[in-house]
């Protein structure tokens, strides 16, 4: 357990570049350059990576408001983008992050209430697991009308993977649940979280069925992060680099069609 609590070396900053540079590399592939699958597959484990720090970032955000709605405006300009660019009513990532950060705030609402070592009344306790399971049956049934990018077990996957995550919360003395490692459980949830992405996306893409297990080539790379943020403040980078990258890349594309550059 020692060996393995040395190999922890990479933080929250480490993992976010990671998954950015392995995020480009997918999109150059899958737009510039289609009949390269090598860049496809390399940049598989930018997904879970991405899931996993936007999961890290909801627990450790001060203003929930304000970080919930950074992401739906966000969301809601993607969107227009792909509507008059594309005409598509495509929901990207950045929707199914929208409904995930409201399940996650009710869940974590709801531990408070059920766990926390300060005395809820039972009405709070009922309102609570009643709001969460509301979240998650809302955002199933948004999830049969709209086209959302890896569908509901992606809305999903985020609130998986902080399923087990009792950080925060104040259980008291002799709480046997308080004393747990939280983080191979975490670990163990990203596991769960992406085996219901690949699940859906091969039932849904048959097609795709060659990249799925390169996602869980993150997994190792989740194993060596130490749950420290890092010291640069890139609180806002994943947000701002998603649909930034997204521009770039599509206007790459968009100038080779115009000069007639084979890609």
């Amino acid at each position: 357990m020692e060996t393995l609590k040395k190999l922890r070396i990479l933080n929250g900053n480490t993992l976010k570049i990671i998954a950015a540079v392995l995020m480009v590399i997918d999109h150059v592939g899958f737009l510039l350059f289609p009949n390269i699958i090598a860049l496809r597959l390399i940049g598989r484990p930018g997904y879970p990576l991405f899931v996993f720090t936007f999961a890290e970032g909801c627990k450790y955000t001060k203003n929930k408001r304000k970080h919930f709605l950074m992401i739906f405006v966000l969301a809601v300009i993607c969107q227009l983008v792909y509507y008059f660019f594309a005409n598509s009513l495509y929901m990207c990532i950045l929707v199914p992050f929208s409904l995930a950060t409201l399940m996650i705030y009710a869940m974590q609402y709801c531990k408070k209430c059920l766990l926390e070592e300060t005395e809820h009344k039972l009405y709070e306790q009922i309102f609570s697991v009643l709001l969460f399971l509301g979240t998650i049956a809302g955002t199933y049934v948004f999830c049969q009308f709209f086209d959302v990018d890896y569908r509901f077990s992606g809305c999903m996957f985020p609130v998986i993977i902080n399923l087990f995550d009792f950080r925060g919360i104040s259980m008291g003395e002799g709480r046997p649940i308080e004393k747990l490692d939280c983080f191979p459980m975490r670990i163990a949830c990203v596991c769960v979280g992406l085996i219901g992405v690949c699940v859906e996306t091969v039932i849904v893409f048959p097609s795709v069925a060659l990249y799925v297990p390169f996602y869980f080539l993150a997994i190792p790379l989740l194993l060596m992060y130490n749950e420290q943020k890092g010291k640069a403040n890139l609180k806002y980078f994943f947000y701002l680099f998603y649909p930034l990258h997204l521009v770039l890349i599509e206007g790459i594309y968009l100038l080779t069609l115009l000069v007639n550059i084979p890609h």
